[in-house]
C-alpha cells in the first residue's frame, strides 16, 4: 500500500513538471445603455490568458492586465479594476457620467484591445497588444505595445537584458535607421523631420520577435508626429544574432 501511494505521488509530480503553459484567447465587450444614434461607445479587449504552469501564468497575467489598465482609461489615473469585466465596465461608466453631466454634447468612445501571441520560444515569450482607444478630441490614439517574458519564471524581460551590448546594437540600428528613411550619413537625425529628443538617435520602446527577424517599432509622437504616423525597422536575425543574448 506505502508502494502504491509512494508511486502515485511520484507519479503526480511527474506529470505536473510535464505541464507546459499554453494560452487561451479571451474576449470582453461592454457598450453603453444610454441612447444613442450612431456608434455608440463601446469597449472590446481581446487578451491571451497564460495558464497551466500557475506561478508563471499568472506572473504573466498581471503583467498584461496592469498594462491594459494603463490604456484603457479616461480621467488622471488608470482605473482601480481588478479584472477584466471591472476595466470594461469601467471605460463605460465613465463615458455615461460623463454623458450624463454634458447631455448637450456627443460623445463617439470606443476602446479595441487586441492581444495575442506573437512570438514563442523556450527562451521568450513576446505578447503584442494592438489598442484605439478614442475619448474626444481630433482623433483616437493608436499604437502597439510590446510584452516580453521568461517561459520559466514569467518575468518581464527589460531592453537591457536583451543585447550583449545596448549601446553598440544602438550604433548598428541607427545607421540602418538612416539607410532606410532617407537621413544623411553625418547629419542631424532629425534632418528630413523626425523628432528624436535631443537630436539623440534613440532605439524604440517597443521590440517585437518575428519569424523574419527582429521589428523595432516607433508609436506615432514617439520620434514623428501623428501625422507622420508609425515608423519600424526589420532586421533579420542573421543580422542581429551577435547583438542577443535570449534568442
Amino acid at each position: 500500500m506505502k508502494n502504491y501511494i509512494l508511486f502515485a505521488s511520484l507519479l503526480f509530480l511527474f506529470i505536473s513538471c510535464k505541464k507546459e503553459l499554453t494560452f487561451e484567447n479571451q474576449s470582453f465587450e461592454k457598450k453603453t445603455t444610454l441612447a444613442c444614434k450612431d456608434k455608440c461607445p463601446y469597449i472590446n479587449v481581446r487578451v491571451p490568458i497564460a495558464k497551466d504552469v500557475p506561478v508563471v501564468a499568472d506572473s504573466i497575467n498581471k503583467k498584461v492586465f496592469s498594462v491594459l489598465k494603463e490604456i484603457v482609461y479616461f480621467g488622471e489615473k488608470p482605473y482601480t479594476a481588478t479584472d477584466y469585466n471591472g476595466l470594461v465596465t469601467s471605460f463605460i461608466e465613465s463615458y455615461e457620467k460623463l454623458q450624463k453631466d454634458f447631455p448637450g454634447d456627443s460623445f463617439g468612445w470606443e476602446a479595441q484591445i487586441d492581444g495575442e501571441v506573437k512570438y514563442s520560444s523556450e527562451n521568450i515569450i513576446n505578447i503584442e497588444i494592438k489598442h484605439y482607444t478614442y475619448t474626444g478630441g481630433a482623433h483616437g490614439y493608436q499604437g502597439m505595445r510590446s510584452l516580453l517574458f521568461d517561459p520559466k519564471t514569467g518575468k518581464m524581460i527589460n531592453q537591457n537584458q536583451l543585447f550583449k551590448d545596448r549601446n553598440a546594437f544602438k550604433t548598428f540600428v541607427e545607421k540602418k535607421f538612416r539607410t532606410k528613411y532617407n537621413i544623411p550619413e553625418n547629419g542631424s537625425i532629425n534632418a528630413t523631420g523626425f523628432m528624436f529628443e535631443a537630436d539623440t538617435f534613440q532605439l524604440p520602446q517597443n521590440l517585437f520577435y518575428t519569424d523574419k527577424g527582429l521589428v523595432l517599432f516607433y508609436n506615432p509622437y514617439e520620434v514623428a508626429s501623428y501625422a507622420d504616423g508609425t515608423k519600424e525597422l526589420l532586421l533579420p536575425y542573421n543580422e542581429v544574432n551577435d547583438y542577443l543574448l535570449i534568442k
